[in-house]
């Protein structure tokens, strides 16, 4: 504690008065995220205003041995920003600006506390588009999107955070300030630490400013929603409009226990023996928007879609987009419990896992709602239940789906990230000597192991099982 006090104070007095937070009942709110992770308290929340006051806060807690953890929106689903350490929670909300939009290079420049829908929004106005498109996008920030390399329904055409990040500004364990990347559109100088960066989970640095791509935004969008009778009828859809020169920009699925659930908040008639759905959204230029919306809808059609229906108004496309977004918080009304499994398999695959996820309901007596993005194979398989002996139950069926993603050639984390909840189950993916590589890149980084403890890593989520 001593140690601690000592840091706080040179904190403070190098951030200002009212940047350091102590009182109990202000900590509280910071001692989790939207995961299943069990909350633990900080024993203080700095609010930094700068890259210099991030540095300081990591000088003093590097001087001192303190445990540090990055927290952006705070809305991470396998406990990324939850101080299992305890120690100092290093809070971005004051660091929010959009500090400009280059029309001409084609840029933006933001602090991590930016809400992406924020980004999204400020970009649009200058007919410019920011790709990244998480769920969560109205509550998230760009530093949590950076942390767990964030995805989103549109990654299939457009891809993942990391491919729109051009440069950063990074404050190091030690506090040195670093600046990684380039503001030019190629760059081949040294190491690329910049991807290095993304995904890490703000284990090896703290990113306090970050260059990102933008491109024109589409003239035009389109959505349409295709009911289909089994879920075996769904699988070969992504394929078979790659293969007819078909790019929607999202393609959704929901199975039939995710339909039971959104159906009330849909707003629209959907046949009563649907058992699985795509969302589909094709964008592009106007002239032509409406011809592909025709050959997408003769290609469902061809593969026994029982309907087809298309948002006839901006106002209908937003309230089916908001069912989904809003889908996670609808199921965990359904239940007192959940856990969401986010899962990637090959595209070719995908019917097997979502065959297997069946079994997983039957064989272990569960509702298992699956949904998430079809067109990259990327599904979010949710696991309800009630009675606390059911525990049990779940973790069993969770970790049986991870051994069978593994089998099928998957990946355990498609944009979550691993946190504490997949720290456990790494080694199912890598080898022993991958991980070793990796905790060596750790100790580089983060040589007394102060950012971002007990992630990602087995070993050091063990150290920290229970200490909350």
């Amino acid at each position: 504690m001593a140690s601690l006090d000592s840091a706080l104070i040179a904190i403070e007095r190098a951030c200002g008065t009212g940047s350091v937070i102590r009182d109990p009942s202000l900590l509280e709110g910071y001692a989790h995220d939207e995961s299943e992770v069990e909350p633990c308290m900080p024993e203080a929340v700095v609010r930094a205003s700068s890259t210099a006051d991030v540095s300081a806060v990591m000088k003093a807690a590097y001087e001192h041995e303190i445990p540090v953890t990055p927290r952006g929106g705070g809305t991470g689903r396998v406990g990324g920003s939850v101080p299992v350490p305890g120690g100092i929670v290093l809070a971005f909300e004051r660091m929010n600006a959009i500090e400009g939009i280059d029309k001409s290079e084609l840029t933006t420049r933001v602090q991590p506390g930016v809400i992406t829908g924020d980004l999204k929004r400020a970009t649009e106005e200058e007919q410019l588009f920011y790709p990244p498109d998480p769920n969560s996008r109205d509550s998230c920030a760009i530093g949590g999107n950076l942390a767990a390399n964030a995805g989103g329904p549109r990654a299939f055409k457009y891809g993942v955070t990391r491919e729109y990040v051009m440069g950063m500004d990074v404050v190091m364990a030690d506090g040195t300030i670093l600046k990684l990347g380039r503001e030019t559109k190629k760059g081949v100088t040294g190491y690329d630490l910049t991807s290095l960066m993304v995904g890490s989970e703000g284990t090896l640095g703290i990113v306090t400013e970050a260059t990102l791509r933008l491109i024109p935004a589409p003239e035009a969008t389109v959505t349409a929603l295709a009911c289909f009778s089994s879920l075996d009828e769904v699988a070969p859809v992504v394929s078979s409009l790659v293969a007819q020169g078909q790019l929607p920009s999202c393609i959704e699925l929901l199975d039939q226990e995710a339909i039971r659930i959104v159906r009330p908040e849909a707003g629209l008639t959907i046949p009563n023996d649907t058992k699985a759905m795509l969302l589909i959204e094709l964008d592009g230029e106007e002239a032509s928007l409406e011809a592909e919306l025709e050959r997408t809808g003769n290609i469902l059609f061809d593969l026994d879609a029982l309907e087809v229906l298309v948002a006839q108004s901006s106002g209908e496309r937003e309230r089916l987009w908001a069912s989904r977004r809003e889908l996670s918080y609808s199921l965990k009304r359904h239940a007192k419990n959940k856990f969401s499994e986010d899962v990637v398999v090959p595209r070719t695959k995908m019917a097997e896992l979502l065959g297997y996820c069946a079994q997983l309901a039957e064989q272990h007596e569960l509702v298992v709602p699956t949904y998430g993005h079809a067109g990259d194979g990327n599904l979010h398989v949710n696991f309800l239940w009630n009675e606390p002996d059911e525990k049990r139950q779940v973790d069993a069926a969770i970790e049986a789906l991870f051994q069978r993603v593994i089998e099928l050639r998957g990946t355990l984390s498609g944009e979550h990230g691993i946190g504490v909840l997949k720290a456990p189950y790494l080694s199912m993916e890598q080898s022993p000597a991958l991980i070793a590589l990796q905790e060596k890149i750790k100790d580089v980084f983060d040589p007394k192991h102060i950012l971002n403890p007990g992630k990602i890593f087995p070993a050091d989520a063990k150290r920290f099982h229970g200490s909350c």
